[in-house]
């Protein structure tokens, strides 16, 4: 039998598992050499079911992806996978019927609370990575939706305001 305890439980398992990994490439990305014109960077999960990617993007504030066109290779503009497909939950094969009706009956709690998980894993990661020394504007969102977190300032933010800072 499922419940959304439990899963939500074994989701946050499965995360502190890649926990030292997504710290290790946010150290990574503390290094980069910014190009002059990002305004912005702009963390996006892409979630699948039951994995998830991180991607960085560089940004400006007209909501379009920065590419540096120069000859320094050096220089970090555009985008950089930070976390590749990562499996957060692992469905019992002989399970699957039982678990998506399960889900489709608690989908909106579901995704509330896997939201929520996801956003505290990374901003914890985030902190023990020290990610706050970077100096540009960084949200952390999931793709396609209409808020973003601001890492800088720890509370959420509707997308406007990302692009109107």
């Amino acid at each position: 039998m499922f419940t959304i305890e439990k899963y939500i439980s074994s989701l946050k398992e499965n995360l502190e598992k890649n926990s030292d990994k997504l710290i290790r490439n946010i150290r990574e990305i503390l290094g980069f050499n910014y190009y002059n014109e990002i305004d912005l960077l702009d963390f996006s999960v892409f979630i699948q079911p039951f994995d998830l990617s991180i991607m960085i993007f560089s940004m400006d504030r007209e909501a379009n992806e920065v590419f540096y066109e120069g000859s320094d290779s050096s220089i970090f503009a555009g985008s950089h996978e930070l976390l590749e497909d990562m499996q957060y939950y692992e469905l019992p094969t002989d399970k699957s019927d039982e678990f998506w009706e399960f889900h489709e009956q608690n989908d909106e709690i579901i995704s509330k609370a896997e939201e929520q998980a996801i956003v505290e894993w990374f901003v914890a990661c985030w902190n023990k990575a020290d990610g706050v020394s970077i100096k540009l504007p960084a949200y952390f969102g999931f793709h396609d939706d209409d808020k973003s977190f601001d890492l800088h300032k720890n509370k959420w933010i509707s997308d406007e305001e990302k692009w109107s800072d």
